[in-house]
């Protein structure tokens, strides 16, 4: 019986949760829903190569994090817990790459630059590789945790905004 009372206050204590959150989340969670049922979509639809110009610029494997404003930081930690969250409430799978391109896209939109990496790591047997995305703004990790240091990082995206002067 204490786990059916459990149960019934469960919906209570989300609403209330939904609630006590900022404006932005309460108006994007929504369009942040569908947009991970898009990225799911488009990951399943297009090839990576055409997906590719929707991520930012390629810049290789070389890592970069740009230098943000306060209210950047602000906003992309916002961004971050706003896709996070929702993924949790999706009814299919909104792994990292779904997470990423979201992400990328929420920031591109708020002007907020933006590293979207994709990553290999070895798995338990030596024929098995794990891939992960991930996608970072400044010094925050917005989605993906900060997996530079667990994956070896085969592509990165920088926001169309930022370019990577590659002279010497």
């Amino acid at each position: 019986m204490g786990s059916l009372s459990f149960r019934r206050g469960q919906p209570l204590r989300k609403f209330s949760a939904f609630v006590n959150k900022p404006a932005f989340f309460k108006l994007w969670i929504l369009p942040t829903w569908c947009l991970l049922g898009v990225s799911k979509l488009l990951i399943h639809l297009v090839s990576f190569r055409r997906l590719e110009r929707f991520m930012g610029t390629g810049c290789g494997v070389s890592p970069a994090l740009a230098l943000l404003t306060s209210r950047q930081r602000m906003r992309a930690t916002a961004i971050g817990q706003l896709v996070r969250i929702t993924a949790c409430y999706t009814p299919w799978t909104s792994n990292c790459f779904p997470q990423a391109l979201t992400a990328a896209l929420l920031l591109r939109l708020y002007r907020v630059p933006y590293l979207l990496c994709f990553g290999l790591a070895r798995g338990r047997r030596s024929d098995d590789y794990l891939a992960h995305a991930w996608v970072s703004s400044g010094p925050v990790v917005v989605t993906g945790g900060f997996s530079f240091n667990l994956y070896t990082v085969v592509a990165c995206y920088l926001a169309p905004n930022l370019s990577v002067d590659a002279s010497p």
